[in-house]
């Protein structure tokens, strides 16, 4: 039985004092929930705070993304291990704005999955296809070698620790959502491709979790499909009720 995994993709909003206020309330709000890793991806400029602020808590902090080198001269870049230093035990990489808006690849995300791994981080590999994609019916062709390259070299002991976010490109911050049949079909082609290349019993563990348009009011539809895990939440995970709606929904549907 895989663990419900609901994570909270903060992007570009909220100071560290905005922060500070959320977590202290969030984890007040999901205390007794159970049976659920619950984690939030506050900028990197919170996330001390943020680590600080859920400590002792159920609440555990992701960053939202990473560089693969350790350190050097690469401005504005941040490393795994000054992530990790602050606290934080989770990192998101290759998000579809990663990819669209900043031209990340699959090799680059391979890249940052073995650095996370190599500082102790688990990584939430994000893939997902375009509306032009879908439309050409290429869903499967792109979400097969964003697999088979972005999870290059990866062992079957690693694929159980990290978290895959299938993530449909047209549905993120666009209101539109997949349906919960179009995201169990996703889901399961991802876990028989899994199957294949890293056998049975570690994709079978393996999380594959579902990312756009996520709301209170569609979680349970979704998180109750067989090979979803959880959701990766975008922007209704900045209210503070909501996003804690969320989980205790995604856990419900679970039982």
């Amino acid at each position: 039985m895989r663990t419900p995994f609901i994570a909270g993709n903060w992007k570009m909003f909220k100071t560290v004092a905005e922060t500070v206020k959320y977590v202290k309330e969030f984890r007040g709000l999901v205390k007794d929930i159970t049976g659920v890793d619950i984690v939030i991806a506050p900028p990197f400029t919170a996330l001390h705070a943020a680590a600080e602020a859920a400590r002792n808590s159920n609440v555990c902090i992701a960053g939202q993304n990473l560089y693969w080198e350790r350190e050097g001269a690469f401005t504005g870049e941040v490393s795994a291990t000054m992530i990790a230093e602050t606290g934080a035990e989770y990192v998101i990489i290759g998000h579809s704005e990663r990819r669209t808006l900043f031209g990340e690849t699959d090799a680059s995300v391979n890249r940052k999955l073995a650095a996370a791994f190599a500082s102790g981080l688990t990584p939430i590999v994000c893939i997902g296809e375009t509306l032009d994609q879908r439309e050409r019916n290429e869903t499967f062709t792109v979400l097969d070698r964003q697999i088979r390259d972005g999870l290059d070299g990866v062992t079957s002991d690693q694929l159980v620790e990290l978290v895959v976010a299938y993530e449909p490109v047209w549905a993120i911050g666009t209101g539109r959502n997949a349906t919960p049949a179009q995201a169990a079909e996703a889901h399961g082609h991802i876990r028989k491709r899994l199957q294949q290349w890293f056998g049975a019993q570690p994709a079978e563990l393996c999380r594959i979790v579902y990312g756009g348009s996520v709301k209170p009011e569609n979680i349970r539809d979704l998180a109750s499909q067989p090979d979803v895990d959880g959701a990766l939440v975008g922007g209704a995970s900045l209210d503070v009720k909501a996003f804690a709606d969320i989980v205790s929904r995604s856990r419900n549907a679970a039982v």
